[in-house]
């Protein structure tokens, strides 16, 4: 039986250490990092993931600035508030929830962040700095894949890792990260050949393809590591009655018996997600006085 990564423990370690972070440079530069959130519309799941945001970066001593705009904002209005923000020293990270109404463009909204306050890290200047080996900001989930990778195996270096799923979310840069570490790196999706195949010959599997249970049991080489970032709900018959539940994208029972280890869903990649969203953020606050963090320090 694969060993349980607990994504839910690393974070809270993650966490601790922020405050601790976010604590010393406060008493050493009178700064105390802020992260902005904006969100348009009433999405419920925004709404929740937003308030659980703002809820953790109060908890490691953060300033948390919230902007609820109605679903009737417009692209103008949004712009100008982004340029404010870019503006205001006492933010160090800015985040707008996605999706954003249909009548505003996520790209331009995304672009419009100033590149050194984009702790989601979709801007196309970190993307590029990431593709190319620079220093820019990582996406939270990617970023939170490969530290608990190395928490788990340490040195990467050498070790074949297949990502399934090509987004330019995870896929991508979880690709761009596990090539820093001197994988051998294969991004596999819906039309690549024999997909089971590719997968069985990964030591490090990342399932990033937004389908359920896809990835199977007998997909896994013995003895790999299996990083399900997918977070899908289904339905399920119970007792005569259907209910719903949380899945990955990898079949958890069948993969389980095969991996080394193996993330759980939920309580694995999803707890890293905000948790790497807070560490940005301190990476910003510390840059402005001129301190690199690296993943090591937490």
């Amino acid at each position: 039986m694969a060993t349980i990564i607990d994504g839910k423990a690393f974070a809270a370690k993650l966490r601790e250490n922020v405050k601790k972070l976010s604590d010393e440079l406060k008493a050493s530069h009178n700064i105390t990092p802020g992260l902005a959130v904006v969100i348009v519309g009433e999405d419920p799941a925004s709404q929740v993931y937003v308030r659980s945001k703002g809820k953790q970066a109060t908890e490691v001593g953060f300033n948390s600035y919230e902007h609820k705009l109605p679903e009737t904002t417009s692209r103008d209005e949004l712009v100008k508030l982004i340029d404010d923000l870019n503006a205001d020293d006492n933010v160090h990270g800015i985040l707008v929830q996605l999706p954003l109404p249909k009548h505003i463009g996520e790209e331009e909204i995304i672009n419009r962040i100033d590149a050194t306050k984009d702790v989601d890290g979709f801007h196309i200047v970190n993307s590029g700095l990431l593709a190319t080996g620079g220093k820019g900001f990582v996406p939270c989930t990617p970023l939170g894949c490969t530290m608990l990778l190395k928490d788990h195996l340490g040195d990467l270096s050498g070790l074949n890792a297949v990502v399934v799923g090509r987004s330019n979310i995870v896929g991508k840069p979880m690709s761009s990260l596990l090539l820093q570490e001197s994988c051998t790196v294969t991004v596999a999706h819906s039309r690549t050949k024999d997909l089971p195949g590719v997968v069985r010959g990964a030591d490090i599997v990342v399932a990033a393809v937004g389908r359920p249970e896809m990835v199977r049991g007998e997909w896994i080489k013995p003895g790999a590591t299996v990083i399900d970032v997918g977070i899908n709900r289904i339905e399920v018959e119970e007792n005569g009655e259907t209910k719903t539940r949380l899945v990955g994208d990898v079949h958890y029972e069948s993969a389980e018996k095969v991996a080394g280890a193996i993330t759980p869903v939920p309580g694995g990649v999803g707890p890293m997600t905000i948790a790497c969203l807070l560490f940005n953020t301190l990476q910003s606050a510390y840059r402005r006085v001129g301190i690199e963090l690296s993943d090591d320090r937490v």
